[in-house]
């Protein structure tokens, strides 16, 4: 059976961000010396502007190597590519998609760092079938974002999860839908759906769905996913998780 556009994951790339995070102990940032500096106790203006400050090496080393390699492996001109960089943030502007790499204080420790990843912006979705592009990434995302076009209400969500089981027993259900299971604290802040034969985890807070995975991956291997959980969510006869994407 031919894939419809629908099914097709480059008809629907430039509506999410590929997320990747990384990090580690403040102290161990090139710029921290034991002898003149303190760690971190608490995250503020002037801890943040700290660590802004001590990171500004290692967040300018990755991003002109990124500027670098995308230039090559891409072909691009100068006028197809730039660079800025205002520590703790460097952004990557492409003709084809825009990366931002970003350092902060992590809230719940704040002797620690965490770098943020993210690629967003993809206007051209043949991209995914550019096989340097996605070597160009190779590894460095572990989450796909998706802005919900619509808000949903997370209880919504649960309700139409959970009474998927209930549909699969009834005569005529669709028996090729993927099983689909949902987990969430008792304020239902946000839920997290997992996708039968699918390796992640959806976490939807009723703004946004942020698909998890356990190892990080390329851009396509990220997409082609998403594009499955999508197919499963569409296959349900619950409106709440048909047009959910």
């Amino acid at each position: 059976m031919a894939k419809s556009a629908a099914d097709d994951p480059r008809t629907f790339i430039s509506q999410v961000s590929l997320v990747g995070r990384g990090g580690g102990a403040f102290k161990n940032l090139r710029g921290f010396d034991k002898s003149r500096h303190t760690v971190p106790d608490a995250v503020n203006n002037a801890t943040s502007g700290f660590l802004a400050k001590l990171c500004a090496a290692e967040l300018a080393e990755e991003a002109e190597d990124f500027f670098q390699r995308t230039k090559a492996a891409l072909s691009y001109k100068r006028k197809d590519l730039s660079l800025d960089i205002t520590s703790p943030m460097a952004v990557l502007s492409a003709k084809d998609f825009t990366l931002e790499i970003a350092y902060a204080l992590e809230a719940s420790d704040p002797a620690s760092y965490t770098i943020t990843r993210t690629l967003h912006s993809i206007k051209n979705g043949e991209l995914l079938r550019v096989a340097e592009f996605d070597e160009l990434f190779a590894g460095q995302f572990s989450a796909i974002a998706f802005a919900l076009k619509k808000g949903v209400r997370v209880e919504a969500v649960i309700d139409a999860v959970e009474g998927l089981e209930d549909d699969a027993n009834e005569e005529g259900a669709d028996a090729k839908a993927a099983k689909v299971c949902v987990d969430y604290p008792s304020d239902y802040r946000d839920c997290t759906l997992t996708v039968e034969g699918i390796d992640a985890a959806v976490v939807c807070d009723g703004a946004t769905l942020e698909m998890r995975f356990e190892k990080c991956g390329s851009p396509r291997e990220l997409v082609e996913a998403f594009a499955a959980v999508r197919k499963a969510f569409a296959l349900t006869k619950d409106r709440a998780l048909a047009g959910l994407l």
